[in-house]
């Protein structure tokens, strides 16, 4: 079903075809975010993903023979001659025409992404049955960005204040761990893509592998080694010492590794044996320790263990004054904190003297899962229809209340006005460069991002104004 784009929608959508005025040759309509912001807060990705995937093929009989036998047996009406027409006339491309923001564009609620109009007079009704996947297509990867670009927002005054070398650290702060929190490989694909927007350091190969084949990047994260409960509760306590001594053997060479150190007494594996047995073992080998506690207070237990590996491999002083634990050992808390749990982190430990190179972390179904449509406000309005004649007339919904502002209406372009984007009516646009560029239409992609590009434009986004 998944690969019948003509499935790939809503039920009722099979009957839009036979609900436009006589006449109609053309609907316009632009997915956007509902309210108003007074700064850029929703960051736009995905949309190339979707595009390569889904619309570089083209839909066959076969697809056309199954729509139309589920559409029956499904109570519904179908559009036979519309789609044959979409089959012979345009080999089995739709006819459409996307115009999008440049992916990695943070704007203001309320300015659309991402412009979509029917480029064939007899099938007015595509614009409308691709509403669903459309939309689904980048609201839940743009809400990914949005919450990844959050992340990286709150971390960098830190960093800032802190660290000697903050654009070197900042992209390894944030690791997905969210492959096993999603729903499906492909959400862990979309979504661990979206998180590359912002940071390179990841353990999701599903959303490496998106990013290589749709953003033309070899290499979009990195990891390192690391320890789980399983292996390190098979050696038993008794044997915990070598069991974390067997993992300084065979990765200290990858240049790190991290281990979780709560499978038995975290504060003991800490203070006794990464502190007193195994330190001068830690030392000797060269790579960077990772001591991952995992469970206990997701605030007060990194705060405490970065206090406890501090007093016993000793500290040195950045430039900035702050504390960095020496031996090349650091922190890694990635059990279900939040932004606001790493604010009340970074500033427990900025308090206390510490660097916030000391720590980083780990995120995954709230980074990946815990979010919905909702989030952002997604929506996809239709705007606009184009008569016999070929004028366009707007579309607008009343408002049940009377006070609101009622939505936009009509074609719409977006412009640069200083640091913002903002929205103007298509006929008002002038000589202005519209910043809803043509990136698709009729089955071929004009615009073509790498994700180089799309980091580009996020971090842009990221700069102090």
């Amino acid at each position: 079903m998944t690969r019948n784009l003509l499935l790939n929608t809503d039920s009722y959508k099979l009957g839009v075809f036979a609900q436009y005025p006589k006449g109609t040759r053309a609907v316009s309509a632009f997915v956007t975010t509902r309210g108003n912001s007074f700064r850029p807060e929703v960051m736009f990705f995905g949309l190339q993903m979707f595009l390569k995937q889904y619309l570089s093929a083209p839909i066959t009989r076969a697809d056309i023979d199954e729509a139309e036998e589920i559409a029956a047996a499904h109570g519904q009406p179908f559009d036979r001659t519309g789609w044959e027409h979409i089959l012979k006339t345009h080999g089995g491309m739709l006819p459409l025409r996307i115009e999008a923001l440049p992916e990695g564009t943070a704007v203001r609620r309320g300015v659309p992404f991402m412009q979509v109009v029917n480029t064939d007079p007899l099938v007015p009704w595509l614009t409308s049955y691709m509403e669903t996947a459309l939309l689904r297509a980048v609201w839940y990867p743009s809400t990914v960005a949005t919450t990844a670009w959050r992340l990286r927002l709150a971390i960098q005054p830190f960093l800032d204040r802190t660290t000697d070398d903050p654009v070197a650290l900042q992209p390894s702060r944030i690791s997905d761990y969210g492959c096993r929190s999603t729903s499906s490989v492909e959400q862990a694909a979309i979504g661990g893509a979206a998180h590359l927007v912002h940071f390179q350091s990841s353990d999701s190969l599903p959303a490496i592998l998106q990013a290589r084949r749709f953003y033309n990047t070899s290499m979009p994260a990195y990891s390192i080694p690391a320890a789980e409960h399983g292996t390190i509760i098979a050696w038993g306590q008794p044997h915990e010492t070598e069991a974390y001594s067997n993992m300084i053997d065979h990765f200290a060479s990858f240049g790190a590794y991290s281990v979780v150190s709560d499978s038995f007494d975290l504060h003991n594996a800490v203070a006794e044996i990464w502190g007193k047995k195994l330190q001068t073992k830690v030392r000797a080998a060269g790579g960077v320790l990772v001591v991952r506690p995992d469970s206990g207070d997701p605030i007060d237990t990194p705060v405490q263990v970065v206090a406890q590996l501090a007093y016993a491999f000793g500290t040195r002083l950045n430039g900035k004054g702050f504390k960095v634990i020496d031996g090349n050992v650091r922190v890694l808390q990635a059990d279900g904190v939040s932004i606001q749990d790493i604010q009340m982190i970074l500033g427990r430990l900025e308090g206390m003297g510490f660097s916030a190179e000391n720590i980083s972390f780990g995120m995954g179904s709230g980074l990946l899962h815990k979010i919905n449509r909702d989030t952002m406000s997604f929506t996809m309005r239709t705007s606009a229809v184009q008569d016999a004649e070929g004028q366009w007339r707007p579309l607008v919904r009343r408002p049940a209340n009377p006070q609101e502002k009622p939505p936009m209406a009509g074609r719409v372009a977006a412009i640069a006005d200083g640091y913002d984007i903002v929205t103007v009516p298509m006929e008002e646009l002038g000589g202005r460069p519209n910043l809803l560029q043509t990136v698709w239409q009729n089955g071929e992609l004009l615009v073509e991002s790498s994700l180089e590009e799309i980091r580009a434009r996020a971090t842009a986004a990221s700069l102090p104004r």
